[in-house]
């Protein structure tokens, strides 16, 4: 696995440098170190050898040599028809980590991993769930918030989705309404045709991606530079099971969303109003919704001006009265089945 080092460590996870064996074995004896012992082998980072502990990221806790050794040995047999003499080497490093073994739960394999494991940069992240997408046999669920999808977003899904469909696994997709309005959306729903189905609420939880309900993703920072790999059975569970009320609670994407029963008043201005109605700011209500702040801005306008009211504190009054304060508890229970499209 030679060629993922940094300057000054360029070798891989079959031959650590004397620097790394000594980091590596005093953190696997340990079970963790702090951050800063490791600044020296940023290698040990780069190899995934060690990653930030989900519990206090000021420390790290090592990869189980038995997930470095099947690691190791996944990727031995993808390169032994191009480079035999790697066989040796690799096979000098197992007994390396074999020596360092500790015995591990027996509810959880080597296979498997950890059961929560912190993914540091873009790159991590996608292998992770390219390795999941090649495991996954029945079905992934999906939620993707912030409105309308980018192009660019639909189209770096759109392999894996084509691998996942051609294997016979189902798909099913929540999104805001807002990304009802995106056309590269109903395209690429076009092009998976009944592999994947596609709801929508007003607002919807962080992304999620859920494999077999045996592994899910979730973001761990605002950037979503960092994400957390669960495989825990109660949490996957229970993230299984938040999906699927979702699920009863959202309308098909091929559906009209329900008519507010009040004129010139729009489904998404109605949603607008009943967070204003909870005391929200308008990035707040922009943001849950999916839209921007500007959109969000002149759905209020346009709100405040179709009920009479001449500023915030008479618009609120207004929402009350028009009994719009209580629309997001009404619609959850009122799917709004052959209602007219909203604006």
């Amino acid at each position: 696995m030679a060629g993922h080092g940094t300057d000054g460590h360029p070798h891989g996870a079959d031959r650590l440098c004397e620097a790394g064996d000594r980091v590596y074995s005093r953190a696997v004896r340990r079970g963790r170190l702090p951050r800063r012992d490791a600044e020296p082998v940023p290698c040990l980072l780069e190899l995934a050898l060690l990653h930030p502990d989900p519990d206090d990221m000021d420390w790290l806790v090592p990869t189980s040599p038995q997930e470095v050794m099947a690691r190791l040995l996944r990727g031995m047999y993808d390169e032994v028809s191009a480079s035999q003499r790697r066989v040796g080497s690799a096979v000098e490093a197992f007994e390396w980590y074999a020596g360092l073994d500790r015995p591990v739960p027996a509810s959880r394999s080597a296979a498997e991993g950890p059961a929560i494991r912190v993914l540091d940069g873009l790159a991590r992240i996608q292998a992770a769930m390219d390795e999941a997408t090649q495991a996954c046999t029945t079905e992934v669920l999906t939620v993707q918030p912030g409105g309308i999808r980018r192009e660019a977003e639909l189209s770096e899904g759109l392999h894996r989705a084509t691998t996942l469909r051609g294997r016979g696994v189902r798909m099913r997709d929540l999104y805001t309404h807002v990304a009802r309005h995106g056309h590269g959306l109903l395209s690429y729903l076009e092009l998976m045709g009944d592999a994947v189905e596609a709801r929508t609420l007003d607002e919807v939880i962080d992304r999620l991606i859920l494999f077999d309900r045996t592994v899910a993703f979730i973001p761990a920072n605002a950037e979503r530079t960092m994400a957390l790999e669960l495989r825990h059975p109660a949490l996957v569970e229970y993230l299984g099971t938040v999906f699927d009320r979702l699920w009863r609670l959202a309308i098909p994407l091929t559906a009209p969303l329900p008519e507010t029963g009040i004129e010139g008043v729009s489904h998404r201005e109605r949603s607008i109003a009943s967070l204003l109605a909870e005391g929200h700011q308008d990035a707040v209500i922009a943001e849950r919704l999916g839209i921007s702040v500007r959109t969000c801005r002149a759905h209020i306008a346009r709100l405040s001006e179709t009920l009479g009211a001449a500023s915030r504190t008479q618009l609120g009054v207004r929402i009350a009265q028009a009994g719009l304060d209580g629309f997001r508890r009404s619609a959850a229970t009122s799917p709004g089945r052959g209602a007219r499209p909203a604006r």
